[in-house]
Order: structure tokens, then C-alpha cells, then sequence
């Protein structure tokens, strides 16, 4: 299964100077996959430990001699370990504090050794690490689920990809494809972006089986609980996993998820959540200019879950019993699916930061879906479901914010227009003119090129 991931991985194995990688991301994203296949394709060595699986290989890191590390993993391998030619994987590193220490003497004293290591509680791990991290000695990438993209390729569409790929401001698209590409869009809502997923259904294209592997993985999530939070937090955290996909697109209150639930155990197991990538919390930002994080509102927030079709699992929606029909939910559904592409935006060395805008007045509120940061502009996104929908939200925040561009998703052909017009704020009539571009949902992989 192609991902771009593997492009960076590339990149980093070539360059002059690089550092141990760390590769965080979400149970079951396909982290261990993906990095066992490029270092199968890339190195003549493979050197792969799994702390889960070989927990007695711990003894080997308790050490800072990485020399005899090196040593002892020869032997038990009975494999040598070349600095051009192996790549060392240390899997589930979360289970080895020590390990993580151990990055910070690989990279000072075997310098030209590729160590990669990953973890699906890695986030956990660095976060109650006792021992020194080692900062500044290791580098950082993240993995997500399949973006749309991926998904398309791994349906056999790679046609399509490159089609979008090509596509500039101003082209038109045939109506047919057009219709494919949101009946792929459609399928991809139902079919998300987990790994195993996309790849029973590409090899079967039967979604009784991709069903089967979301709850083998939605099971694998709860069952994660257990290692981290208090007994109440990991009760709370199987609650939230059940209620999130109810409200995404909403801005998450404490009492209407539960009366009886102490709003301080909520926030800690949202927590505990959001470390584990399981769900994102999209924060409230009353920035008017960048960065968009200084004006963050740390308790305003709502919530994206981890995948999209994940989250139609758990509200047990079927693509079969509804692709000819209208969901309630069809605009969360948009929502996620541009939160979820937005996230997952390369570079992969840094973590993508996704904010939304509210203004909660008495007859007067607004609420913009996504406010990004590109370059050194601030770029308000709307998210459709259909065709059509008002800009009330859109004209007050850019009139507010001065800003002469936005973005809006939705259901129909791209189109650009100049908005002139005038909006009521503060009891006060104010112009405003800005550049509205108008993008079929599918088209989100290319934002960055098309307002570059």
C-alpha cells in the first residue's frame, strides 16, 4: 500500500544530517508497516526489535554504551549492524524508557546509523518519561490515517489523483468525473482511512469486511485504556469514545455529555484521548493575525475523531443502507473529512495545527468551520455538505479580521467570485470585498498548491 509517508522517509535515509527519527501517530495508522517495508526496500539490513513482543531485549538499553548495545543486538540477531547499510527499528519504544534515552548517545557517538523507533502510546511514554529526553539528539515525524489520496490509490485510482493533481484555478471539471470523485468521496466517508481497512476493501470491495476490521480496531482502542489513566478516566474514556462521533462540527460541553461526571475526570480523560490521537480538539482562536495560537481559548474547543469511518462505525451507519440517502449528520461528516485532510498536510516533521472561529452574541452569533495558517496569512475554511449554504458566518469574520481571501468546501464545481457586499456588525452596517474560492470537497489535498 502506497503512502507518502515513505517519500519522507526517503528524504531523511538521504540526508547528510539527520538524527534518530521518532514516529508518533495513533494505534493501527500503519506506522510498524509502513517503516518495516521501507526498510526492507532501502537497507540491506533490517534490524527490527518489538519491546512488546521481546520485552527481555530491555537489558540491552540499560546501558549509555550504544557500542555494546550495537554488540549484543549482533549476536542475538546474528546480524551485523553496518552504519550505511542497516536500519535499526526499535517498535513499541514506550515500553523501554531507556531506549528513548538511548537515542541521544546513538545520535552523538554512531552518528551515521538510521535508528527509527515508533509507539502507539509513544505520547504517553514521553510524557511521564523520568530520564532525561533527549532534546535536540532526535527528530520528530507524524503519521495519520490514509489521506483521500491514498485511499484513491489504493482503490486503483490513481488516475484520478493524478488528475487533481493537475488541476488549477480556472479548469473546469467534467461533470462525470466530478460524480465519481464525490461518489469516491462519499465511499471514503463510510470506508476511512485505517489501513487494514482500505486494503480488505480494495481487495474484496466488500464493506461487511471493512466493517469487521473497524471493530477490531474501535475494540483494540478500548482495550488500550487499561494501560493508562485511573480506573473512573478509563470508564469515561470508553463514554467519550461513544460520544464524539455524535458531536463533531459542535463545540463539546461538559454537561451535556454527562451531569454525573466530574468535569475535572472528563477534561483528564479527554486528555488521555487526545495523547493518544484517538480524538483532536479543535480550539477556539480569537487571533487576528498570526500565529493563530497565541489567541487560542483553552476551553473552547470541539472535537475530530481519529477517523472518519471509524466514526460512522460507532454510530452504525452503513454505506449499503444509505448511499442513496440523506444523513442528519451529513455535515459533521464534511466537516471531519476536511479536519482530518487538513491534520494530516505534509511536512511530516511538525504537527499540523487546526483552529475554528466563534462569536457567541444574542442574535448575532457566527461560527467559521476551520481557521488556518498559510504562510503568514490567516485563511478562514467553510465546510458544505451540499451545494449550497449562506456566507453570513464567512462575511462577518473577514470584515472583523480585514482579510481579502477565503475558502469554501462543499458538494459542487469549483468556482471563484469576488464577494462586495455588506454585513451588519456590532449594529453597524460594514463592506466587505474578498475572493471567495469555491472547492469540491475533493479537492482539499490540493489547497496549499492552489493558494500558494
Amino acid at each position: 500500500m502506497k503512502r507518502f509517508f515513505t517519500e519522507y522517509l526517503i528524504e531523511w535515509k538521504n540526508r547528510t544530517h539527520k538524527k534518530p527519527m521518532i514516529v508518533r501517530g495513533a494505534r493501527q495508522v500503519g506506522k510498524t508497516y509502513i517503516i518495516e517495508e521501507f526498510g526492507n526496500q532501502h537497507f540491506k539490513e533490517l534490524v527490527k526489535i518489538n519491546f512488546e513482543e521481546t520485552p527481555e531485549l530491555k537489558q540491552f538499553f540499560k546501558t549509555n554504551d550504544v557500542g555494546q548495545t550495537i554488540q549484543n543486538l549482533e549476536v542475538y540477531f546474528g546480524k551485523g549492524i553496518q552504519v550505511s547499510d542497516t536500519l535499526l527499528f526499535l517498535d513499541e519504544i514506550q515500553i523501554c524508557p531507556e531506549a528513548i534515552v538511548s537515542l541521544r548517545y546513538f545520535y552523538e557517538e554512531i552518528p551515521g546509523l538510521h535508528v527509527i523507533a515508533a509507539g502507539s502510546l509513544l505520547d504517553h511514554a514521553l510524557n511521564d518519561l523520568q530520564y532525561s529526553m533527549p532534546v535536540g539528539r532526535v527528530e520528530f515525524a507524524y503519521m495519520y490515517p490514509l489521506c483521500f489520496y491514498e485511499f484513491l490509490d489504493a482503490a486503483g485510482e490513481n488516475a484520478l489523483v493524478g488528475f487533481l493533481k493537475s488541476f488549477e484555478i480556472g479548469d473546469g471539471i467534467p461533470l462525470p468525473i466530478h460524480d465519481k470523485l464525490m461518489r469516491l468521496t462519499r465511499a471514503y466517508f463510510f470506508i476511512g482511512g485505517m489501513p487494514e481497512a482500505v486494503n480488505v476493501y480494495a481487495e474484496t470491495k466488500s464493506l461487511v469486511s471493512a466493517e469487521r476490521i473497524h471493530e477490531s480496531i474501535l475494540k483494540s482502542l478500548e482495550f488500550d485504556f487499561a494501560k493508562y489513566g485511573t480506573r473512573s478516566q478509563q470508564i469515561t474514556m470508553g463514554k467519550l469514545l461513544k460520544y464524539i462521533p455524535k458531536i463533531i462540527g459542535q463545540k463539546f460541553k461538559y454537561v451535556n455529555f454527562s451531569g454525573s461526571i466530574r468535569s475535572d475526570t472528563i477534561r483528564r480523560s479527554l486528555d488521555l484521548l487526545n495523547m493518544s490521537r484517538i480524538v483532536y480538539l479543535v480550539h477556539n482562536t480569537k487571533a487576528t493575525e498570526i500565529p493563530l495560537g497565541y489567541g487560542m481559548v483553552e476551553k473552547v474547543f470541539k472535537p475530530l475523531f481519529l477517523d472518519i469511518g471509524l466514526a460512522n462505525h460507532v454510530l452504525k451507519l452503513r454505506l449499503t443502507d444509505l448511499e442513496n440517502k440523506g444523513l442528519n449528520n451529513e455535515g459533521s461528516l464534511a466537516e471531519q473529512f476536511i479536519g482530518q485532510e487538513l491534520l494530516c498536510f505534509p511536512p511530516y516533521f511538525t504537527e499540523n495545527s487546526i483552529y475554528y472561529w466563534t462569536r457567541e452574541q444574542r442574535n448575532s452569533s457566527a461560527e467559521i468551520d476551520y481557521v488556518i495558517q498559510m504562510g503568514n496569512k490567516i485563511i478562514p475554511v467553510e465546510v458544505k455538505a451540499g451545494k449550497t449554504g449562506t456566507l453570513k458566518s464567512l462575511q462577518i469574520y473577514v470584515a472583523e479580521k480585514k482579510l481579502d481571501r477565503a475558502i469554501r468546501f462543499n458538494a459542487d464545481l469549483p468556482s471563484v467570485v469576488q464577494v462586495n457586499t455588506s454585513v451588519k456588525i456590532n449594529n453597524a452596517m460594514e463592506k466587505v470585498n474578498f475572493r471567495l474560492v469555491s472547492l469540491p470537497l475533493y479537492l482539499v489535498g490540493e489547497l496549499n498548491r492552489l493558494l500558494g
